[in-house]
């Protein structure tokens, strides 16, 4: 994993995804490939049980200073304090949410959680490591 190479203070000006969740290998943090039953890491090989996959978060972000726009990316742990819980619970309380509600169509559930992360981030300033 790369080390913080500097720190840049800059305020968000957009979302640039609307999924923050994504499932992930334990050993190497790729995006996993899930079926029904399973999951495979393409990269290291790594399978299992769909049911026993690991989350994690990826926000991209669109970032300005004083003098410049920024893509970013901020992915782990890092997120878990301003999302109240880690990406495996959150995952959790989705498909909870949508299992409870009965939506076949999660663009509902989608949408409002689209709509909390704009309120919690867009127009504020942050102190980044890149």
């Amino acid at each position: 994993m790369n080390s913080v190479q500097g720190l840049l203070a800059a305020s968000v000006i957009s979302i640039q995804n609307s999924c923050f969740i994504y499932p992930a290998c334990q050993n190497c943090f790729s995006r996993l490939i899930l079926d029904s039953r399973r999951f495979n890491c393409l990269k290291c090989g790594c399978t299992g049980e769909a049911k026993d996959a690991s989350y994690r978060y990826r926000l991209s972000l669109k970032i300005a200073d004083t003098n410049d726009l920024f893509d970013i990316t901020v992915f782990g742990s890092c997120l878990d304090p301003f999302f109240g819980v880690t990406a495996e619970n959150l995952q959790r309380y989705i498909q909870d949410f949508n299992q409870l509600s009965g939506e076949t169509r999660t663009e509902s559930s989608a949408r409002a959680l689209v709509q909390a992360v704009e309120t919690c981030f867009i127009g504020k300033r942050f102190i980044f490591g890149v």
